[in-house]
């Protein structure tokens, strides 16, 4: 991972307020030779902002500030580009949207992943704040995951969710459930933010795989959506073991999440919350 970080930390910025990143500079490491392209991967991380719980709390254009960066072509004249001065959570949906067969994708996504929550925005939220967010925007990428999966041929919807987890956790959901002694409670409901965002990283990255393979025209079938389910957990997995993380099957229960949406409900003033909206369509 350390040189991982160094590529990012490299190109970071730092102004008197606040971290940012350049577009155009992330774009070269990213592997993007096209401008046309990466902006699509910008576009997506924006409308993945834009549909999220997230704009509850943040506003879009704080994490995707437009600029312009001033670039001096083989003639000598000068020319100014559009480019992005972007947070570190906007870098984080980017890496999540972006191409995951490009390995420097891969790199973006391990850093951006497990750096994302320790920005200055998510520091000023409490614990529990952030569990909240964390499991809404799981709620919401699962549903699109849901919608990939059955646009590649999925009809058992629980054997598809069980091979993400016997990727990511080793063991299938009723054996979690039996080691985390759950009884009957959905298991994300009961997680904490670390193992919440583990399994955002397996979503968000096996929708983007199926899309892509919908993309060109693949035709994949419920047995190969669900070993690229169990695969990209798999992946996941290592990427815990490889940063020396705590395995997800070893992180304890946390209070139920429907406590937590009480507490920050009245916290913000009451009023229906994204996770009581969908909790009970998906997992």
């Amino acid at each position: 991972m350390s040189a991982e970080i160094s590529i990012f930390d490299d190109i970071r910025h730092d102004d008197t307020s606040r971290e940012f990143w350049s577009a155009r500079e992330l774009q070269k490491i990213l592997g993007y030779a096209s401008w046309g392209k990466f902006q699509n991967a910008i576009k997506r991380a924006q409308k993945s902002f834009a549909t999220s719980e997230v704009t509850k709390y943040y506003n879009i254009k704080d994490h995707f500030r437009q600029a312009e960066k001033m670039v001096i072509l083989g003639s000598g004249a000068r020319r100014k580009l559009i480019d992005f001065e972007l947070s570190k959570y906007a870098c984080y949906l980017i890496a999540q949207n972006g191409d995951p067969d490009k390995p420097e994708i891969a790199q973006a996504q391990a850093y951006f992943n497990i750096q994302t929550f320790r920005q200055e925005q998510f520091q000023s939220m409490s614990d529990e704040e952030k569990r909240l967010h964390v499991r809404t925007q799981v709620i919401d990428n699962n549903k699109t995951l849901f919608d990939s999966a059955k646009s590649s041929g999925v009809r058992n919807f629980g054997k598809f969710n069980d091979a993400g987890y016997r990727g990511l956790y080793g063991m299938n959901a009723k054996e979690l459930a039996l080691k985390k002694n759950l009884g009957k409670d959905k298991i994300l409901d009961r997680a904490g933010t670390t193992e919440l965002a583990a399994n955002l990283f397996r979503i968000t990255q096996t929708n983007d795989k199926l899309q892509n393979e919908l993309a060109s025209g693949k035709t994949i079938g419920e047995q190969k959506a669900d070993s690229i389910h169990f695969m990209i957990g798999g992946k996941v997995r290592q990427t815990i073991k490889d940063i020396g993380g705590t395995m997800p099957e070893n992180l304890p229960p946390e209070v139920h999440i429907k406590e937590i949406e009480k507490k920050v409900s009245r916290k913000l003033g009451g009023g229906e919350s994204g996770y009581e909206k969908l909790s009970e369509s998906t997992k």
